[in-house]
């Protein structure tokens, strides 16, 4: 079965940068367009950032410039970099296999000194 499993989630400070995984099994994962979504406490799920099997990326405007996406076809995984991170960043992280119902488990990410 479709499995994706996220890590790297933690608490940092503000200004700091945390890279999460994603690894995904059960897909033949390079056909696959990823993505990055999160959730805060009382939000829906926001879309983050997308790339595609070819590499191509897209961002929403609140991480532009300080986000990327990116992926590594032989291990399976997608990547996300966040860097000079906001209190409002805080949230759950998810990764999707884009436009398909397979979700991963979420990884916290908090933001605060």
């Amino acid at each position: 079965q479709v499995q994706l499993v996220e890590s790297g989630g933690g608490l940092v400070q503000p200004g700091g940068s945390l890279r999460l995984s994603c690894a995904a099994s059960g897909i033949i994962f390079s056909v696959y367009d990823m993505g990055w979504y999160r959730q805060a406490p009382g939000e829906g799920r926001e879309l983050l950032a997308i790339i595609t099997r070819s590499g191509s990326t897209n961002y929403a405007d609140s991480v532009k410039g300080r986000f990327t996406i990116s992926r590594d076809n032989a291990k399976n995984t997608v990547y996300l970099q966040m860097n000079s991170l906001k209190p409002e960043d805080t949230a759950v992280y998810f990764c999707n296999v884009h436009r398909t119902r397979y979700w991963g488990q979420g990884t916290q990410v908090t933001v605060s000194s």
